[in-house]
């Protein structure tokens, strides 16, 4: 991995924190925000929403976090959040908890120190598509040195719409330090423009898009500091571990994990004493206002011997919402 950042957000160890959703000096067609996140002025920790200060370190022990990625907007209260945030997670967890903003404007010398005094540690600029190939001499090229002299490592992170060479020229002489290449991807947010665009979904892939992967990899792959990070890595290392972080930390005793991240547990509406009565040690269940949860396995032995009459296995993601992912009968 080129950065610190990467390294962490591989091993599933970054924790991301959308401070706000609008942008009022850019409208991408390929933006891919839903409507819960594009235009709105909610705070989310991963997949969570924000109310309070609690809610941030709360998530970012939930998943064991080795640092933070911020990203959303560009108005001055997205940058006043960022700070608050920024000390706010220091404060917690040290500095060894790595910070980097993702950000779609330059800022100025300013906003460089105030977010280096925060604490942030990585910067990463994603300049508007129709600048590419021609930001030498702008405020593009001028902010990258501001933010180093400001503390900052100064970075490129872009769509993988198509190749540049300008990005490497950057690169070679020494104004940003890496530059991530993201696989050009559809959403629900933005797959209307994009087909409106004449982009398509690659074959046999849910998100990517077509065409652009090879010619940038021809062109841009063999820097030894441009990364490309494919959408099948997104989902499969990054998402996926993460979810395994948090699942690790927040399973009961019962709860079995899958190669997913997921949590697998049985759940029941017998009445808790009839556990009671069976002898089933404390440590295999637990009850719920309603039902009982308890170690899957158990229950589905319980059932199959007439014990019990009836239950369900549970699947879910180990997310604050804990939304379910799949539901399997018993009987």
């Amino acid at each position: 991995m080129i950065s610190k950042g990467c390294e962490q957000c591989a091993k599933g160890g970054k924790m991301v924190l959308f401070v706000y959703g609008y942008c009022d000096q850019r409208d991408c067609f390929y933006c891919p925000l839903g409507e819960n996140r594009k235009n709105v002025t909610d705070v989310y920790a991963n997949e969570r929403q924000v109310e309070r200060d609690e809610d941030v370190l709360e998530e970012a022990h939930r998943m064991d976090a080795l640092g933070t990625s911020i990203t959303g907007g560009e108005p001055q209260e997205a940058l006043e959040r960022t700070c608050h945030y920024l000390e706010l997670l220091k404060d917690e967890f040290g500095e060894d908890h790595h910070t980097h903003l993702y950000t779609g404007i330059t800022g100025g010398r300013e906003n460089m120190r105030k977010l280096s005094e925060a604490g942030l540690d990585e910067i990463r600029f994603h300049p508007p598509y129709e600048l590419w190939g021609d930001m030498h001499g702008t405020e593009w090229e001028e902010i990258l040195h501001v933010a180093r002299e400001e503390g900052l490592t100064p970075a490129f992170e872009i769509p993988g719409i198509r190749a540049e060479e300008e990005f490497l020229e950057f690169l070679d002489e020494g104004a940003a330090e890496f530059c991530n290449v993201n696989e050009f991807e559809m959403s629900d947010g933005n797959y209307r423009r994009m087909q409106e665009e004449g982009y398509e979904l690659k074959e046999g892939h849910m998100s990517a898009v077509d065409g652009s992967r090879e010619e940038i990899l021809e062109v841009m792959g063999d820097h030894e500091r441009v990364y490309f990070c494919t959408s099948v890595f997104k989902d499969a290392a990054q998402h996926r571990r993460r979810l395994k972080r948090a699942a690790r930390n927040v399973r009961r005793e019962f709860d079995d994990v899958t190669d997913d991240g997921t949590l697998v547990y049985g759940k029941t509406y017998a009445d808790p004493e009839r556990f009671v009565d069976l002898g089933v040690p404390e440590e295999f269940y637990t009850v719920k206002s309603d039902h009982v949860e308890i170690a899957w396995w158990l229950l589905e032995e319980m059932i199959e011997e007439g014990d019990l009459d009836d239950g369900e296995i549970v699947e879910q993601y180990p997310t604050y919402d804990g939304q379910v992912v799949e539901r399997t009968p018993l009987a």
